[in-house]
């Protein structure tokens, strides 16, 4: 349970959030953003189900807690007003709440940072993978759109375009479960299409194709701002200059 990736959306929600880690969906309750109803992806299944229909996991996010019993007890406040200090308004309120004041900007929310870093990672993904398809696929169009299977077996990479583009729907259908499946195409892809450049020995396209899928594997695994932006430029910039490179030649 401490290693299992845990997918979470709410019910009204259509965009998947995680993977976390049992311990990170326990904070996540711990802070009121996830309940009994929160919806969590079962991999047996492949359905979605209600988080409390989970003994295993409901014991680890909302674990049993000692009652204190306190005795009341008069608390004097040293505040005093102020004549000289302008009220706070709502919106100054909400920024210091997310961490947007000079006063609170090193008391962010980290589970904000990371949704905010996942959700980087997997529109850089669906863009590394939609421009991967178009210099995959537009060569052989033509063969395509005649359905010529003898052409399209002279071409092979077209079906590689193929996957990529239903790759890049699904993630733009907010399907962040394909992320191993994407992970397996970024090390297929730096298999299958750089050994073919390092046999012709293309140093340029070899280096393309290795920041592609590197940046674009990178981009379903990490959680932190500044490498999924890394990742994100590595991949979308791989995959765009190979891109330009296979319809270029």
């Amino acid at each position: 349970m401490a290693t299992q990736e845990i997918y979470i959306r709410n019910a009204t929600e259509t965009e998947a959030r995680g993977p976390f880690s049992a311990q990170q969906v326990a904070d996540l309750a711990e802070a009121g953003q996830v309940d009994g109803e929160t919806l969590i992806y079962d991999a047996g299944t492949e359905q979605w189900v209600a988080l409390n229909t989970n003994a295993e996991l409901m014991a680890v996010v909302f674990p049993e807690k000692r009652k204190l019993a306190l005795k009341a007890k008069e608390i004097k406040t040293l505040n005093k007003p102020d004549a000289t200090s302008k009220p706070i308004t709502v919106n100054e309120m909400l920024a210091a709440a997310e961490g947007r004041t000079d006063d609170t900007k090193d008391k962010r929310d980290p589970e904000q940072a990371m949704a905010r870093a996942a959700k980087i990672g997997m529109l850089a993904a669906m863009a590394a993978l939609l421009v991967a398809a178009a210099g995959e696929a537009l060569p052989a169009v033509e063969a395509l759109t005649t359905m010529d299977t003898a052409k399209m077996m002279q071409q092979p990479l077209v079906f590689l375009g193929i996957v990529d583009l239903a790759l890049a729907v699904l993630l733009g259908l907010g399907m962040s479960t394909i992320y191993p499946i994407v992970r397996f195409r970024a090390a297929l892809g730096l298999g299958l299409i750089g050994f073919m450049f390092y046999a012709e020995g293309l140093t340029i396209p070899l280096a393309q194709v290795a920041a592609g899928s590197i940046g674009l594997y990178l981009c379903t695994v990490v959680v932190s701002l500044v490498p999924a932006i890394v990742a994100a430029v590595a991949a979308v910039g791989g995959m765009g200059t190979l891109a330009w490179y296979l319809l270029s030649h």
